[in-house]
């Protein structure tokens, strides 16, 4: 159902729901709680475990996100994108998503480097990870260890995200793409601040010269 690949390994959905992965098992990064390499896909029993289908899985640099059909999401690998704030050889539940006074079911997720970002059923943006080149939309280059709600959306319902090292973009169910990071790649114009060589787009902008397809939430 869905691939992801990572800094030398792989996640694998199947059709039935269970999540493999395969790899190079730095940091214990393929899920099964130990340094021990993968040639070929194993699936992962803490997940399984759960007892929940999962449709997506996303990759970075040294952690992984497998969401659940239910909107759970679970994370593992480096403590700065994970979700948990510490690092996690086996997958567990984002805490920072649920919680007694938090149920935020994830509809979207997607990862690459050391940051992570997830759609919720709402339409809300969550960033968490690194943020070197502020494409975490909270206004800062610092990182974040958990997920974090944007704010300035002006309430829009998203439909869609993707995050890399550099820069963040997302669609909000009209179609408007909104920006995030450094300004070069983002087809949006920013003036640096005083000190600064590069440009940031530091919190979401939308870019006016671009429109998608207008998109509805599953």
């Amino acid at each position: 159902m869905g691939v992801a690949l990572g800094w030398g390994f792989t996640l694998v959905v199947t059709d039935a729901g269970a999540v493999f992965s395969c790899g190079i098992s730095t940091n214990a990064i393929l899920g099964h709680g130990s340094l021990d390499c993968e040639v070929l896909p194993r699936r992962i029993n803490a997940l399984m475990h759960t007892g929940r289908r999962f449709v997506a899985v996303a990759a970075g640099h040294g952690h992984a996100l497998a969401l659940a059909e239910e909107g759970e999401l679970y994370g593992w690998g480096d403590r700065g994108a994970c979700g948990h704030g510490c690092v996690t050889r086996t997958p567990r539940r984002v805490a920072a998503l649920t919680g007694s006074l938090i149920d935020e079911r994830v509809k979207l997720v997607d990862a690459q480097g050391g940051a992570s970002c997830a759609v919720t059923e709402k339409g809300e943006l969550f960033t968490w990870g690194s943020s070197n080149f502020f494409n975490l939309g909270h206004g800062v280059d610092t990182p974040q260890a958990t997920p974090k709600r944007v704010q300035g959306l002006g309430g829009r319902r998203l439909a869609a995200a993707s995050i890399s090292v550099t820069h963040t973009l997302v669609a909000d169910e009209d179609g408007v793409v909104w920006a995030l990071g450094l300004s070069l790649p983002l087809a949006i114009a920013a003036t640096p601040d005083p000190g600064e060589q590069n440009a940031y787009v530091k919190t979401p902008t939308p870019i006016q010269t671009l429109r998608v397809r207008a998109l509805k939430s599953p």
